[in-house]
């Protein structure tokens, strides 16, 4: 990868590290934080790749709330799992009261 786009992974890793304990995210707000709105997609990909490197990657979702990412963490359902030991509600996929606990960076820092 090109050193602008780790630089960028980085730049989301530190975001994702403020959500707060049982709040979450979307990749598109994350993106806008950084000033690449249109960024949405590299977001999920820096989620993709945040393995070992300490970041709740399992608090950031589609801007509809879905769990999109859950085939990137192992095991069937350990995002849903990780957020609902927060006590996030999730149902199908789906978390619930989502307007309720959304973190949105451009508000919150």
């Amino acid at each position: 990868m090109k050193p602008e786009t780790l630089n960028f992974f980085d730049k989301v890793y530190e975001v994702a590290k403020l959500i707060p304990f049982g709040r979450v995210t979307s990749y598109g707000a994350i993106a806008r934080y950084l000033g690449a709105a249109r960024s949405a997609r590299m977001v999920g990909y820096a989620m993709n790749g945040s393995h070992g490197k300490n970041v709740p990657a399992h608090r950031v979702v589609n801007r509809k709330g879905l769990l999109t990412g859950k085939h990137h963490f192992d095991g069937t359902n350990l995002m849903q799992q990780l957020l609902e030991s927060e006590g996030v509600v999730v149902i199908e996929n789906q978390i619930q009261n989502f307007d309720n606990i959304f973190w949105d960076p451009l508000n919150e820092l």
